[in-house]
Parts: C-alpha cells; structure tokens; sequence
C-alpha cells in the first residue's frame, strides 16, 4: 500500500506540479485505501476513478487523466452498463464475482441532471445530494440459481435495515394483528419505505392509535385501517368482501396475528379458539383474497409461524379433526399452540405449490422468541417467563425483520415454499417438510372450514 501511495504521488507531482500536497495526499491515500479493500475481497461501491478526478477541479487535459488512469486505476472497480436491460453491475478485479443493481432508486430518492449535464442524487428525506448512485449500496452478487441466498442479515438487523434502498410506493399490503408488537413493527417499516398498509385489527380504536403513531413519524405514510376479528369467520368473509369492493391491489398478505397460552374457548364458528385464529381463519382469509393477489402478481404471502412447531405431535397418521380442535377434557394451550405453528408452515409449503404457477409465492417464518409483546397477556406465569427473557430477546423490530425479508427482499425472487429464521433459509421439522402431510392438512382445513360456513354459525 505504501508503495502505491508513494507511486500515485510520483505520478500526480511530475504531471501537475501545481496542485497542491494536501490534494496529492488525500489521492494517494485513496487508492491505497482501494487496493487494501480489493485484495481482502472487498468491493467498494464508487463511481469510476475518471469521475473521482474530474470532481478534483484540476485542470487536466483528457490526454493526461487517460494516461493517469491507465498507469495508476489497474486495480479500480470497473463498472458496467447495460443500456439494453438499464441495469449496471460489475466483476470484482480479484473474486470474478459479479454484483447487479435491481429496481428503481430508493424511497424518496430522485435522480436529477443539472443544467451543465451532471447527474445528481437526491435524498428528498434526508436533505442530501450526492452524485453517487444510491443503489450501489444495495447491490447483490449475481446468484445463479433462485436459491442461491448469500446471508446479508441475522438475528441482531432490524425490519428497517432489511427494507434499506427499495421503494415500496405502489404495493399494497395486508397485515393481520397490526395493532402491537410484531405487526406493528411490521406495518410500520413498510409504510415508511412508501407502501399502502391496512392494519387488519380486531381492535379498532387501538389500530387507529397505531395509525396516529406512524403518520406523526412519517406523515407521507399510507395507511388504512379495516376490522378483521379471525374468531369470527363471518368477520373474514366481510372483511375480504369489503377489500374487493375496494379495487385495491395486493402485493403482500402477511398472516401475523396468534394466539398464545389460551384457557379452553370455542369460537362462535364451534372450533377451537387457537387453531381457528392461528391457522383456519387466516387460511379461508388466504382463500378469499388469492385472486387479488394473482392478479397483482408478483406478490407474497407471509406466514408468521414460530420454531415451536418442531414440538408439534401432528403426523400423517395422527391428523384429525379432533387433534386440530380439541375438545376440553384433552385440551392443552401448548400442544395447540405448537400444532398451530406446523399448521402454519403446512399450510405456506402447499400454497406455494398451489400458486407459484400464478406468480404467488408463499414463505413461512420464525420471527424470535419470547420478545416483549401482548402474546403472554393471558396468564401471568407467561408474562413472568417472557419478562425474565426480556434482557437476551430481540426487540421488536429486530422480530419484525425477517418479515420484512420474506415480503420484500430480491434475494427471495422466483422462491417459495421456504421457512426462514434469522433472515436466513432454515430447514423446519420433518413434518414441516411433508408434502404429503400438508396435502392432508389442506384437504381437512378445507372440510372443517366448509362444515363451520355451512352450519352458518357466526352469521
């Protein structure tokens, strides 16, 4: 490195004996800055060295910054350009491996031309301008198949830091459960990067209050608030009639709401309280609403299940009725909670499968454990356990974020039928992988579902 600071500095002083060291020194450590980068593997995103000179204000002829380049810029990140696709990428100088900039610029951002010809940035949000593009900062290695993931992000990012660098304005999405912990944190990060969110709450005046929240942090945010209790089928049916008379798209459903730790209750629909909001209502939901999201395509269905199905005791030959809704006498809220949870990644892998073809995918998800929301409110020795926990869970927004991973990011293009954790690809229970038993699971939702609409119960 010394030796090409020393190299830069020989080269600027016999051709621009007039510019000043300071100047000199800060070009020479930049390019040493660049070689160290580039030989431990790094890719600096920055416009080309030509540009990086011209910005200097000295005055060189084209002759000379062509020759400065040549002798010095061997070791440059090269960019580029295709104005076929509008797409840029380059090769890295040492690991081959190529980075690709997808989609339009970041939310608030504008790409503006001086009235001399130079192209500047504009963070709208923020108040900068630059004349870097944004999106460098966003750019992935080129995958070669759709389920080559390369791991951006962990257990410790936030909702917010997942969404950095995409515009969302335009998409549509539906958030179950909005109103506290997860779902908010969830609404919330999507409305800030400029999509439309309809908190679908069963608690309206707690909703509205969310929605007050957001838009005094961001009040450009979209939001809509509709009613969606899921113990009440006839409450889904209404609120999926009444998204329809609405003409809206949908780009996102993610099933968020749950139950947890509930004392034996039926539903005015006669099933079980836990399986029918964590799993059945948000089912028929998914049903009603899957032609708006076809048409919509591409768009994601998010299921917010959690790593507790590994505990679940549904197999091939136990799946029943009984077993999804239980009656008292062999109730526990555990083992429901836990059967939910499988119902839940049973139900993602076999829509992904249904709808693929549509340009629909689907993705289920463990968002952390034990974090401080509202799902420990229904018995204090959960809310003991889960304030104890508190100090070493995420917070919330670190919950949220791979949510937002599932719903928006590009690594997930062309892929469903995946569970994730951590924002990473994670392989479930075995029965979580059984097709043949989220095939079975499908089938006996279905009946269950059609017994409870034709009984009319709830209407």
């Amino acid at each position: 490195m010394i030796n090409l600071s020393i190299l830069c500095l020989l080269l600027y002083r016999q051709l621009y004996v007039n510019i000043d060291e300071n100047v000199l020194i800060c070009i020479a450590f930049c390019y040493a800055f660049k070689k160290f980068m580039n030989k431990y593997g790094f890719c600096i995103a920055k416009r080309s060295e030509k540009e990086e000179i011209l910005k200097l204000n000295i005055l060189m002829s084209r002759e000379k910054v062509e020759k400065c380049m040549l002798m010095c810029c061997k070791t440059a990140v090269k960019f580029f350009n295709s104005h076929e696709t509008k797409e840029t990428q380059w090769e890295h100088p040492r690991s081959g491996k190529k980075k690709t900039i997808k989609g339009d610029l970041p939310y608030g951002w504008e790409k503006q031309i001086t009235d001399d010809g130079v192209i500047i940035f504009v963070d709208h949000i923020n108040k900068k301008t630059t004349y870097t593009d944004p999106r460098l900062a966003f750019a992935e290695d080129e995958k070669k198949t759709p389920f080559d993931f390369k791991q951006k992000f962990d257990g410790n990012s936030t909702a917010l830091q997942v969404v950095q660098g995409q515009d969302l304005s335009g998409k549509y999405a539906i958030v179950t459960g909005a109103n506290s912990g997860i779902g908010f944190e969830t609404a919330r990060t999507l409305a800030y990067f400029g999509a439309t969110v309809i908190l679908s709450c069963r608690n309206l005046d707690a909703a509205n209050k969310c929605k007050q929240m957001i838009l005094e942090d961001r009040p450009s945010a979209k939001i809509e608030v509709m009613h969606l209790d899921l113990a009440s089928l006839k409450s889904v049916r209404m609120f999926a009639e009444e998204y329809r008379s609405k003409k809206w798209p949908l780009h996102m459903l993610i099933l968020n709401a749950a139950v947890f730790g509930l004392p034996y209750t039926k539903t005015e629909d006669d099933l079980e309280m836990t399986f029918q909001v964590n799993h059945l209502a948000q089912f028929y939901l998914t049903k009603l609403l899957w032609e708006i999201l076809a048409t919509s395509s591409p768009s994601r269905v998010v299921i917010v299940s959690s790593e507790s199905h590994r505990f679940s005791d549904i197999s091939g030959e136990s799946i029943s009725e009984s077993m999804l809704s239980p009656g008292r006498s062999v109730y526990q809220d555990l083992r429901a909670y836990n059967n939910s949870k499988l119902c839940n990644v049973l139900f993602s892998l076999h829509l992904n499968k249904l709808l693929s073809d549509k340009g629909v995918l689907s993705n289920s998800l463990h968002p952390g454990n034990v974090m401080s929301t509202s799902l420990s409110r229904h018995w204090w020795l959960y809310r003991v356990i889960y304030l104890l926990a508190r100090p070493f869970s995420k917070s919330l927004q670190q919950g949220a974020a791979t949510t937002i991973f599932c719903a928006v990011s590009s690594q997930l293009d062309g892929v469903g039928g995946l569970y994730f954790n951590n924002c990473c690809r994670c392989v479930p229970s075995r029965a979580g992988c059984d097709e043949n038993l989220a095939l079975r699971l499908w089938n006996l939702s279905e009946r269950m579902l059609q017994k409870a609409l034709d009984q009319g119960i709830g209407d």
